[in-house]
C-alpha cells in the first residue's frame, strides 16, 4: 500500500514570513520544524491533522534559487464539505490572496477552487459534490 508523506513545493529564499501568511494564517495548516540539518536549508513546513490526530496533509516549502512558480503542478487539499470550501475561500480571500472559482463544477463528483500562495505557485482546494 502507498500513502503520500508529503508533497514539495518551492519558494524563494528569504520569504518563510510569507509562506506563513498563506499555508499557517490563510489555509490554516499547523507550521512544524524543520527536523536537523534540514532546517538550515530555509523554507518551512506545514501540516493539517485529522480529528484522531493523525496527519491528514503535509507540505514543505523549499528554497529553490532561480525560483520559478509552478502554474500547473499543485498540492489538492480535500476539505470536508462545500460549506468548508466556501469558508475556506473566503478566509483565504480575507487574508488578501485571489481565489477563482472558473473551475468549480468542471470536475467530476467535486467542487473546486484554485488559489495562488504568496509566491504565484497553485493550490487547488475541493470537496466532494453530494
Amino acid at each position: 500500500m502507498l500513502t503520500l508523506h508529503h508533497v514539495q513545493v518551492s519558494m524563494p529564499e528569504g520569504r518563510e514570513d510569507d509562506a506563513r501568511r498563506f499555508y499557517r494564517d490563510a489555509l490554516g495548516l499547523d507550521e512544524v520544524a524543520k527536523p536537523g540539518v534540514l532546517a538550515q536549508r530555509g523554507g518551512a513546513w506545514f501540516r493539517a491533522f485529522a480529528d484522531d490526530g493523525a496527519v491528514a496533509a503535509e507540505i514543505h516549502l523549499g528554497i529553490d534559487e532561480p525560483f520559478v512558480p509552478a502554474m500547473k503542478a499543485h498540492p489538492a487539499l480535500l476539505v470536508e464539505s462545500t460549506a468548508a470550501l466556501e469558508a475556506l475561500a473566503a478566509r483565504i480571500e480575507g487574508a488578501g490572496f485571489d481565489v477563482n472559482w472558473a473551475e468549480r463544477h468542471t470536475l467530476d463528483g467535486y467542487e473546486r477552487f484554485h488559489c495562488r500562495d504568496a509566491f504565484g505557485n497553485r493550490v487547488e482546494v475541493l470537496t466532494p459534490k453530494l
